[in-house]
């Protein structure tokens, strides 16, 4: 078995933020006085998903977006709200969702048993921890490594810097990193040189940025990490 070291993503990897995300959208529009449809929701999405590649590509700082985003948001519903309330409202409704995704525990209790299991997420610490413990994951991980935390983001060299230095004896050519984005986790690994595997159970085609594997289940891993 090749790889002794395994980054593991968290959102739509281990746990299903999609999932957590609907319902904590839903409560908060409620909230405002906006009715929570799928089309309102989806508006929200894709504004959430430009304000996220504009912070991966460095022009958008981690605070600026979670300050201005439900802000910038509500705006084009007529509605004024002070953005750092709502998304702390927000985040307690998003807290208290820690659905799992397939065979995610089973897999990374299995794998913790022959190698070192570590986290690797852009996500807002307190969630994270917060989600990871209810989940039941977080005893089979070293360490978790949290964008909030480190002061850097995936997927910026400067990110796994820290990271490689905080792992004991880590050698880069027995190092994987498994994520569902192209952007952060695949092109991160890259950036920093190790080995990467993409969570894609959709089947969608990568374009720029090529993985080393691709993986529709998490239980695919089992014959990736047997035979390389």
């Amino acid at each position: 078995m090749k790889y002794k070291t395994i980054l593991f993503d968290i959102d739509d990897t281990l746990l299903d933020f999609q999932a957590a995300e609907e319902q904590a959208l839903s409560w908060l529009f409620q909230d405002m006085g906006v009715e929570p449809s799928v089309a309102v929701k989806d508006h929200y999405k894709k504004m959430n998903q430009g304000f996220w590649r504009e912070h991966e590509a460095g022009r958008l700082s981690r605070q600026d977006l979670l300050d201005n985003r439900f802000r910038l948001f509500f705006e084009q519903y007529e509605r004024e709200v002070d953005g750092r309330q709502t998304e702390a409202r927000y985040r307690q409704y998003l807290n208290q969702g820690y659905q799992l995704m397939a065979d995610s525990l089973e897999v990374v209790e299995n794998l913790s048993k022959k190698e070192e299991l570590y986290i690797v997420t852009n996500g807002v610490s307190v969630t994270q921890h917060q989600r990871l413990k209810k989940s039941g994951l977080a005893p089979y991980f070293k360490k978790f490594f949290i964008s909030e935390e480190l002061g850097v983001h995936k997927p910026m060299k400067a990110f796994f810097d820290i990271v490689f230095s905080e792992i004991p004896q880590l050698d880069k050519e027995k190092t994987v990193i498994i994520g569902d984005s192209l952007t952060s986790d695949i092109k991160g690994g890259q950036v920093a040189g190790i080995d990467t595997i993409w969570m894609n159970p959709q089947g969608k085609v990568a374009n720029e940025i090529k993985p080393t594997f691709q993986i529709k289940k998490l239980t695919d891993l089992y014959q990736i990490l047997e035979e390389f």
